[in-house]
């Protein structure tokens, strides 16, 4: 089984996209394997509204576990299933609580065993000193993740407009790597992520 994880700083919409992604691909309930970092699993079934209700919110590292789901995807006369694991976001500098740390690095983990990365960035937030914006840490998960062949950044939330008028700096910035613009919320873009999938496995 092929796994892609959802990688990105924290508030970047990599829970939305992944809920909104699942659905887009024809799952119509969520269940979800969700790990800790001390390797205890369980399991949590949700609707997608349930889902965004429970899992989406505005404060940094809501998602403390990981959140694995299983997709099948149609593939010439047959199917390939993908695990699209929602990872913990990567902060800059070392992060003052012990849970998120073990937890980022927990992430690593995830990052090195991962046969195709969708690295999200805020593309509205570019230009803005927020926890959400570009960091270091960006830089560094693109120079070690696009040996991958399966290494996409997605530029997020371009239904804003400061999303789309960052989106040239952000390719000028991440030259030389795919960027798929999208928009977690409304579902954009998302053909061209499965494409890129189907083509990836």
């Amino acid at each position: 089984m092929k796994q892609c994880a959802v990688v990105g700083k924290p508030n970047v919409g990599k829970t939305l996209f992944v809920i909104n992604f699942s659905e887009f691909l024809g799952i119509k309930e969520l269940e979800f394997e969700v790990t800790a970092f001390n390797g205890m699993k369980m399991i949590k079934k949700y609707s997608i509204k349930k889902a965004i209700e429970e899992l989406v919110d505005d404060n940094p590292h809501k998602t403390r576990q990981i959140h694995s789901i299983i997709v099948n995807l149609p593939l010439n006369k047959g199917k390939k299933t993908i695990k699209f694991i929602d990872t913990i976001g990567f902060t800059d500098g070392i992060h003052p609580e012990q849970d998120i740390r073990r937890a980022i690095s927990q992430t690593l983990q995830v990052v090195q065993a991962a046969d195709i990365i969708f690295h999200i960035i805020d593309a509205s937030a570019i230009e803005k000193k927020l926890p959400n914006s570009i960091g270091e840490i960006d830089l560094s998960i693109a120079q070690f993740a696009e040996i991958k062949k399966g290494y996409c950044i997605l530029a997020n939330k371009i239904d804003l407009l400061e999303g789309k008028e960052n989106l040239e700096r952000l390719k000028e910035q991440f030259k030389g790597n795919l960027i798929i613009p999208i928009s977690a919320k409304y579902k954009k873009g998302f053909k061209e992520v499965r494409a890129f999938v189907i083509n990836a496995v």
